[in-house]
């Protein structure tokens, strides 16, 4: 691509991103570009045969394919800087929660869907601490309050409905069998060790305790994608975009998309395998292929670089990229040093 056809393609795009609408080329003679229409059409019709611009109908002006909107992100965007409000914001309302993750992890999904105008999403880190104690405390009703302390000082309390059977001296044998096996151990570790032990179980504790073990162990072990939480905020932001309402199909698309939890954390999952902040693209990925979609993801790691997590933001493939990526990128830095405070 010659200097000419770069200039006419970064115009093209940045109009496209700042209004959803296709491109002529007198709209391009017209901003300043020393050619004439002729000219301009003759280089559009020559990028839209690279597969980089596209036209919603014959007689209209031109708008970049997911191809294209990739080659303007990797090498002809300027990305911008974080904004020093947005900074203090971001700030503020996550350390605000101190070491309460759970809370802080709801807030950035929160945060970038209200700074970046998309739906913000966080995927829940897998727990590999070691757990030093397990508890279970007797709620109203057939519902139990699980309580485990890790070696890293973390505290989860995650609600269980109990088994048919279980008396108050069959949650105290499952804590207590429980605790004799997990010290020291991740529940990932334990809950794959422990499957050739379940018979053992049933013989030491009664019936309802341990099934009480067995589903404890299914929902806490953490390395399924199934077995993670999905944090989603501000679907309703989708449903502002002009472009995306005109495509109702695309709007139920997405909406779809988002409740594919498993699909979902996995492709967030494999953010952690890279460093900084990734992007995906319409069919880029099998799970946004049908409505368009783009999805701008960053890992969020420990104090030791650990990857622990993945945060992001999910729009239509029209997102404000030179603000958004920053904005990612700060909000899972910042998200790490509360994981590390």
């Amino acid at each position: 691509m010659d200097a000419r056809a770069r200039d006419i393609f970064r115009r093209i795009v940045e109009s496209y991103l700042e209004t959803g609408e296709p491109v002529g080329s007198r709209t391009l003679s017209r901003a300043g570009i020393s050619l004439s229409p002729a000219s301009i059409r003759n280089t559009m019709q020559d990028l839209t045969q690279l597969g980089l611009l596209g036209a919603p109908h014959v007689s209209a002006g031109r708008l970049p394919t997911h191809a294209g909107l990739r080659l303007f992100v990797d090498g002809l965007m300027e990305v911008g800087n974080v904004a020093e409000v947005d900074r203090r914001s971001i700030e503020a309302r996550l350390l605000a929660h101190g070491r309460n993750y759970e809370d802080a992890l709801n807030e950035a999904s929160a945060i970038l869907s209200g700074l970046a105008g998309g739906a913000g999403v966080v995927v829940t880190p897998v727990r590999d601490a070691g757990v030093s104690h397990v508890e279970f405390v007797p709620l109203s009703g057939d519902r139990t309050l699980a309580i485990m302390v890790f070696d890293d000082g973390s505290v989860e309390n995650r609600l269980m409905r109990l088994p048919e059977g279980v008396t108050p001296s069959s949650l105290q044998a499952a804590s207590n069998f429980l605790n004799a096996r997990l010290r020291g151990r991740t529940l990932q570790e334990t809950r794959i060790d422990l499957r050739a032990e379940l018979d053992q179980a049933r013989r030491e504790l009664d019936d309802a305790a341990a099934r009480l073990v067995e589903d404890g162990l299914a929902a806490w072990g953490g390395g399924e994608a199934a077995d993670r939480a999905l944090i989603v905020r501000g679907r309703a932001n989708l449903l502002e975009d002009r472009e995306t309402l005109e495509d109702l199909e695309r709007v139920r698309s997405l909406f779809e998309d988002l409740e594919q939890k498993e699909q979902l954390i996995s492709l967030l999952d494999g953010v952690r395998d890279g460093e900084g902040v990734r992007i995906f693209i319409g069919a880029e990925t099998r799970l946004f292929s049908l409505s368009g979609s783009a999805v701008i993801a960053a890992p969020y790691m420990t104090g030791s670089q650990r990857v622990v997590g993945a945060i992001g933001v999910i729009g239509p493939a029209r997102l404000n990229y030179a603000r958004i990526i920053p904005l990612v990128d700060y909000t899972a830095r910042v998200l790490g040093q509360v994981m590390n405070a």
